[in-house]
């Protein structure tokens, strides 16, 4: 019996660094492909179709893949403001701000995430949506993997490509078109703000018909400083002031873990907004 049992010990071993072999083939394989490939479809817009045949039909999805050069610099500004001021200096993870999120979900019944655009990105493109254990490992597994083999260019211009913005509508040059009738090269510093505003929650949250809440994060964003530079920077300056890094940390914490609670939970403004 025990030279049976160690024959299929030796086998389930074997079928289990082959799968495992096949896993990183494919997963290197697939991020290498969209360091230059512009994702057409993602696990989120596949798994909300799906949702949606069964409930309501086939649905049409916005979306236009532009690069980021299309981009508007205030738009790239916007959402470094608001999800990711470390962007430019940290490793695919921001230590501080999951510190401060472990801190802030202690005492606030709305959990608030501390995921860099990196980590948004990885989700995002290569991830299921849910809140698994097994999901969060492997986000942490691509996150290293696009943080190695691309750029932080290319990060922010697939990030910038497939965030949600709305119900079915994904990216910013679709969000741009559909809320503002223009192109995203030609957002302003006000419009951008308010997209990056609802990012914490674009289905709940309403470019075209903003909160009070929404219209404070969106003055919060336009009033903040960038230490880091744009992307695009002939030079990047390798040391940040510790001052103006400091002073940014506090202002993006401020943004990032601001307490909705203290909102008005979403309800709409009677200020004008997009159509």
């Amino acid at each position: 019996m025990s030279f049976f049992s160690d024959i299929k010990l030796k086998y389930i071993f074997k079928l289990f660094f082959k799968i495992l072999l096949v896993f990183f083939i494919i997963s290197i394989s697939s991020v290498l492909l969209y360091r230059f490939v512009p994702v057409a479809y993602t696990p989120l817009m596949a798994w909300k179709s799906t949702l949606n045949l069964f409930d309501n039909g086939p649905i049409s999805i916005e979306k236009k893949w532009v690069p980021v050069e299309q981009i508007a610099k205030s738009m790239q500004q916007a959402v470094i403001k608001a999800e990711d001021a470390k962007f430019y200096i940290h490793n695919g993870f921001d230590y501080e701000a999951i510190e401060k999120a472990i801190k802030f979900n202690k005492t606030h019944k709305k959990q608030k995430g501390a995921s860099t655009i990196s980590q948004q990105t990885a989700k995002n493109v290569f991830l299921w949506p849910s809140r698994s254990w097994l999901r969060k490992g492997m986000e942490v597994y691509f996150t290293v993997l696009i943080e190695t083999l691309w750029s932080k260019k290319r990060i922010l211009e697939v990030y910038l490509n497939v965030i949600e913005l709305g119900p079915n509508v994904y990216g910013v040059e679709a969000a741009s078109q559909k809320y503002f009738h223009k192109k995203a090269k030609n957002l302003s510093s006000s419009e951008s703000a308010l997209i990056a505003s609802v990012l914490p929650n674009p289905i709940k949250f309403k470019i075209n018909k903003p909160s009070a809440y929404i219209l404070k994060r969106q003055r919060k964003i336009m009033g903040r400083g960038v230490a880091q530079p744009l992307l695009g920077a002939s030079n990047i300056p390798k040391v940040i002031s510790t001052e103006s890094s400091t002073e940014e940390s506090k202002e993006f914490y401020d943004i990032k873990f601001d307490n909705e609670d203290e909102g008005d939970n979403g309800a709409e403004s009677s200020n004008s907004a997009p159509n």
